[in-house]
């Protein structure tokens, strides 16, 4: 595949994955392409890769919930293949990308997930939470995957898996050395800033990059700065970047959208307007992509109808054959494909998609 020139982010620079993740970037949680027997596409896995690298994201993040947390089940044999391809295609690139693998279950698990990721070059893992750990085991758990490879923490909202966590775990999961980011996704402002004032307090804030995760305030959240109060002293900190389901889909207009926030945090009241104009139409749009309206059910089969729309998928089928879009949910995508046009990748995906999809 010959590298593709873009203007947009910081595309082809020569950074360092770790640089270009501290820097802030747009990373898309990478959907599973399956074909209609619910086995893996591989042409259609290679073709999503390489749009989200053209389109100008600075990274994918593989084997993440949008991944479909199924593929961590050793029965499916899905998961070191699926890690496998994000790496080979990404390498057809001149320029590196952050490569993040997703990495879940218990300790043992995770770890060996975590050996896996390194073996096959990805920079970093995204650690997702568990259930039936305390909060001391989830560090404990942390401590040990951090060992292998650099490590990003995961507070994924309770609708699709996640759990509570207090203030006080996220100072000490901050505090751990080889910790460099957190996705902040639990869909709640206030457990949000339960993950500000943790980095915060643990000094951590020049070492931790923050990415929003909350799809329902992503705008706002790149957009914003943050001074935060610990023991009488203000820190400064705010998010950098985002990690998401939402950016599977029309990443070159995100990758745009990150632009501007950046601006608007250095204080261009233009382009903050922009965001703020903005904002709540990415999260209507986001709300018929994710299902809100059922408890995000049909979150997956949202986002691989819209990719599907596009050509980039084939269908929307799942690992489950019950995960499928809800009642009323086409309805639904199909008024905010209508309402928001700017939001989407219609150009820039048609112009490229015969290439993508070329072996």
């Amino acid at each position: 595949m010959t590298p593709w020139p873009t203007a947009l982010g910081d595309f082809q620079t020569q950074s360092s994955p770790i640089e270009t993740f501290r820097r802030g970037c747009v990373i898309p949680a990478h959907p599973l392409a399956l074909d209609a027997n619910r086995r893996l596409d591989e042409v259609r896995q290679r073709a999503l890769t390489r749009y989200y690298i053209e389109a100008g994201a600075g990274g994918v993040a593989v084997g993440v919930h949008t991944t479909q947390f199924a593929i961590h089940d050793p029965g499916t044999g899905l998961l070191a293949p699926v890690l496998d391809l994000a790496v080979s295609t990404a390498r057809e690139y001149q320029h590196r990308v952050v490569l993040v693998a997703g990495v879940c279950g218990p300790t043992a698990q995770a770890v060996a997930e975590a050996e896996l990721a390194a073996s096959l070059g990805y920079d970093m893992v995204l650690l997702s939470p568990v259930s039936d750990m305390d909060e001391e085991g989830l560090i404990d758990r942390a401590r040990a995957v951090a060992e292998i490879l650099p490590l990003v923490g995961f507070y994924l909202q309770p609708a699709v898996g996640g759990r509570h966590l207090s203030r006080a775990f996220w100072t000490r999961f901050a505090s751990i050395e080889g910790v460099v980011g957190i996705k902040v996704a639990p869909f709640d402002r206030y457990r949000t800033l339960d993950v500000l004032h943790g980095v915060c307090r643990a000094g951590a804030v020049d070492r931790v990059s923050l990415y929003t995760g909350n799809d329902d305030h992503i705008l706002t959240d790149l957009a914003t700065p943050h001074r935060v109060v610990v023991d009488g002293r203000q820190v400064d900190v705010g998010f950098v970047g985002g990690l998401l389901g939402q950016w599977a889909v029309w990443v070159r207009r995100a990758v745009e959208l990150l632009e501007d926030a950046r601006l608007a945090r250095t204080g261009d009241d233009a382009a903050l307007r922009r965001m703020l104009a903005l904002d709540g139409q990415l999260t209507d749009a986001n709300a018929a992509i994710f299902d809100v309206a059922n408890g995000f059910h049909g979150c997956i089969p949202g986002i691989h109808e819209v990719l599907r729309r596009h050509g980039l998928l084939a269908g929307r089928w799942c690992l489950d054959p019950a995960e499928e879009l809800s009642p009323g949910q086409l309805a639904e995508i199909d008024r905010v494909w209508n309402a928001y046009p700017w939001l989407r990748d219609d150009e820039f995906i048609a112009e490229h998609l015969d290439r993508w999809l070329a072996g």
